[in-house]
């Protein structure tokens, strides 16, 4: 089975995709009703067709329903997402991108968020990344 790769999706099976970490697993129909502007309930059956055929779902069948789960953990697919957003929008500096995310920040950070991502610093310091 391919790794699945989150830059191989189209907007739509992004979507489909936060609604399956969200939910746990998933059926056509409760895809249906979670998504916004909701195509017809066969394109929802086609996207999650086309997720398993990349390998980011597989499926088991409870009675006449397909039930859909993710392939790989939210947390591991959470870190190759951003993996590819740092490599095409700031060039792999991690810098860049941390010092975007602080500014895109419209509230205040806490002293303990400050705390913590001191002390991420730090580790990555005395690690040597």
């Amino acid at each position: 089975m391919p790794r699945p790769s989150p830059n191989q999706l189209a907007r739509r099976e992004r979507q489909i995709m936060e609604i399956v970490y969200r939910l746990g697993q998933v059926t056509a129909a409760d895809v249906l009703a979670e998504l916004p502007d909701p195509p017809s309930y066969s394109a929802v059956r086609a996207h999650l067709r086309i997720l398993e055929d990349k390998g980011h779902l597989r499926h088991s069948r409870d009675g006449a329903r397909y039930v859909f789960t993710p392939t790989v953990g939210r947390e591991r697919a959470r870190r190759s997402a951003l993996t590819q957003v740092v490599r095409t929008f700031f060039d792999g500096s991690a810098e860049q991108a941390v010092a975007a995310l602080l500014d895109l920040s419209h509230e205040k950070l806490s002293d303990g968020d400050l705390d913590r991502l001191s002390a991420l610093i730090d580790n990555a310091r005395q690690e040597g990344r």
